[in-house]
C-alpha cells in the first residue's frame, strides 16, 4: 500500500514549524490547483501571512479538539470527517452567515470568492497537497501528523497577528517585539 493510501486511512492534523517558512505560497498554489483546478490563492484553504516582513507563515484549519466552527453553524453545514477529523463544509446548506469564522479562535474559515460560501481546509481527503509540495520543494514546513487516542491533542487554531507576535520573537529574539 502507498504512504499516501495510508495517510488516508488515519485522522490526522497538519502540523507546523512556522519559522522555516520561505514565503513562497506554493501550499496555496497547490491547493487551489487541488480544489479550484486553477491558480487562485484567495480560494486557497491555507492562506501564507506576512504581517512583519521576513515572518512568512501559512495559516491554516488545525481542526480544534472541540471544533467551534462546527458547533456555531446554526443549520448545520459544517460536519466532521470521522475519516480524516477535518471539517467539511456541505456548500448547498450554508447561508454565509459568518458565524463559523466567528467562532473560530483563528478567524481560519472564509468566505470564498466565487460561491461566498464558508471555506475550511478538508485536509485534500486525508492527502494534503499543500504538505506534498512542501515536502517536496525541501522546506518541510507542513507536515502530516497522525491523531491518536493515546495522546491528548487539544488543538485550536490562532489568530494570524498572534502567531507572527511569536514567530517574530521566535526569529528575532527579544527585539522582534519592536517590529510589531
Amino acid at each position: 500500500m502507498a504512504d499516501e493510501e495510508k495517510v488516508a486511512e488515519k485522522q490526522i492534523w497538519i502540523a507546523r514549524d512556522l519559522p522555516k517558512c520561505s514565503g513562497c505560497r506554493m501550499c496555496e498554489v497547490a491547493c487551489s490547483l487541488h480544489h479550484e483546478n486553477r491558480i487562485w490563492p484567495e480560494a486557497s484553504r491555507v492562506r501564507v501571512f506576512m504581517l512583519v516582513p521576513g515572518a512568512e507563515f501559512p495559516h491554516l484549519c488545525a481542526q480544534c479538539h472541540d471544533y467551534p466552527c462546527v458547533e456555531a453553524c446554526p443549520v448545520d453545514a459544517l460536519s466532521v470527517e470521522e475519516r480524516t477529523s477535518a471539517v467539511i463544509v456541505d456548500r448547498e446548506k450554508c447561508t454565509s452567515c459568518k458565524l463559523c469564522i466567528t467562532a473560530c479562535p483563528g478567524r481560519v474559515p472564509f468566505l470564498h470568492p466565487g460561491d461566498n460560501k464558508a471555506t475550511i481546509c478538508d485536509l485534500c481527503g486525508g492527502d494534503p497537497q499543500c504538505v506534498k509540495v512542501c515536502s517536496e520543494g525541501n522546506w518541510d514546513v507542513l507536515r502530516v501528523v497522525e491523531r491518536t487516542k493515546e495522546h491528548s491533542h487539544k488543538l485550536y487554531a490562532r489568530r494570524p497577528d498572534d502567531v507572527t507576535e511569536h514567530l517574530v520573537t521566535v526569529i528575532y529574539g527579544e527585539r522582534g517585539k519592536e517590529l510589531i
